[in-house]
């Protein structure tokens, strides 16, 4: 097992990291072709959407130790990065002392409007609520646990205290008043599509402006075949995925104009409303974009698997994965052109060719009209090591570490804030899943810090979840 540091070597590294961080920035707003002086010091200002942490493309391998974590409450600095993460939760906060963790997708919002608050999930299958000092960098728990929900729970984008769900018997949408403690039904999708006995829904996602809300029904994952729309000002929309057919209180109803027929893997709404990007199931092998207005369902036809994959919808834009040889090649496309694609990093360094491939989850809700703000990811790799305090492999940049990528313009940028320190070994919720704030200044996590936050009654190595500073 690693020795812990202590805490003089990590105020070193992090005084180290700041050093860094000022040099990268300073080349990072210089004029293409324009060499920069190395800085001594970082600007006054360092935050979204243009950060100073370090966006060079060396591998930098994990501490010689695992940093040390007290309670819930309790801070550390990054040693490689120089950024502030806070632990949030421990056994004392989950039911039974389990584990507890982000939502299973970095697409959801899981922070309010104003940073202020943010929600978490448990092994138990509910959400507790945080208020979130943005400026100490210190949360707590409102009080109460958010039971009977089906799917994860998203804040409204407008609203700092309204989070919308879907209730798990009645499948209406609801949403959740976080200072009053009081629920409102916002719409029952029964009085407009046909629901099966079995069919419930999921997948609760909501536009920027809170016009619309979007949720995916059906028997369970991969077999769903509706997606809802409820515009508060128009009424319903639905397109049923197995069928081909639209209906609804407005636009066109009929059948889609492709062939297109499969089961719901998920799908979530576009900001602005006017898309929903659909994750097959079974059927298609890839992922469908249904244009809300009209009855138009498109396919990537640039290679099936190039909408494939973890991925996150802007306003108008889609980023994903271009299935290349480098996982982060990443693109940013038109859900309008899907064929057209601009690739973010450019060049990527080469692979090493006993490197496994790594995985990532998109969060893009601190997010503009014009979908020109970054958006952020955490990665991780299926082959690291577990057992209490061995290191994630590192074999090169961006490999078990907290990112975000410029999506617009020339600067082909990867922010790099701080390492995830989970092994990913511990199933799914193990992995470091992460959601941005929608000031694009924190981003929180999910980590089993190594298998050293202890076990939970079955004893599985617990995981917490973590909120990085992002400057």
């Amino acid at each position: 097992m690693r020795r812990r540091p202590s805490s003089t070597s990590l105020v070193s590294a992090a005084l180290a990291a700041s050093a860094v961080a000022a040099v990268w920035l300073s080349a990072e707003l210089a004029a293409p072709g324009v060499k920069v002086a190395a800085q001594r010091s970082a600007p006054a200002a360092c935050g979204p959407p243009h950060y100073c942490a370090r966006t060079d493309q060396k591998a930098i391998p994990y501490p010689g130790a695992v940093p040390a974590l007290a309670a819930a409450g309790a801070s550390i600095v990054d040693p490689a990065f120089g950024s502030r993460i806070v632990r949030v939760t421990d056994a004392s906060l989950a039911p039974r002392g389990g584990s507890m963790m982000t939502p299973a997708s970095s697409e959801q919002n899981a922070w309010n409007k104003t940073s202020t608050a943010f929600y978490v999930g448990d092994d138990g299958g509910g959400y507790q609520v945080f208020d979130f000092d943005p400026g100490a960098m210190t949360a707590k728990p409102k009080g109460g646990r958010l039971t009977g929900w089906r799917g994860e729970p998203e804040f409204s984008y407008t609203r700092p205290d309204v989070l919308y769900g879907i209730d798990g018997w009645s499948s209406v949408l609801r949403e959740y008043d976080i200072a009053q403690h009081k629920f409102r039904t916002v719409n029952d999708p029964s009085k407009c599509a046909r629901l099966g006995p079995s069919d419930r829904g999921g997948d609760i996602s909501v536009s920027a402006d809170d016009n619309r809300l979007m949720a995916v029904f059906g028997p369970l994952q991969d077999k769903n075949t509706l997606v809802y729309i409820y515009d508060r000002k128009r009424g319903c929309r639905w397109y049923n995925s197995q069928t081909g057919q639209i209906g609804g209180e407005w636009g066109p109803a009929g059948t889609i104009n492709g062939p297109y027929r499969f089961g719901i893997h998920n799908a979530r709404l576009s900001k602005s409303g006017d898309y929903v990007a659909i994750a097959s199931g079974g059927g298609l092998g890839g992922t469908a974009i249904w244009e809300v207005a009209t009855a138009n369902v498109t396919v990537c036809t640039n290679g099936a698997l190039q909408c494939g994959g973890h991925r996150a919808l802007g306003y108008s834009h889609l980023l994903n994965s271009a299935n290349s040889k480098h996982p982060l090649d990443l693109v940013r496309r038109p859900l309008g052109d899907l064929e057209s694609m601009t690739h973010l990093v450019e060049p990527l360094p080469p692979r090493p060719a006993a490197a496994d491939w790594y995985d990532y989850h998109l969060s893009w809700n601190y997010i503009n009209p014009a979908d020109t703000t970054p958006a952020c990811f955490s990665t991780y790799r299926s082959d690291n090591p577990a057992g209490p305090g061995l290191a994630p492999r590192v074999m090169g940049p961006w490999e078990n570490e907290i990112d975000c990528v410029a999506t617009y313009g020339r600067t082909s940028t990867i922010w790099r804030f701080a390492h995830t320190y989970s092994s990913a070994r511990n199933g799914f919720w193990s992995s470091p899943r992460g959601n941005v704030s929608e000031d694009g200044r924190f981003y929180m996590f999910t980590s089993d810090w190594e298998d050293e936050l202890g076990r939970d009654r079955d004893q599985h190595y617990r995981t917490d979840v973590f909120v990085v500073q992002l400057r």
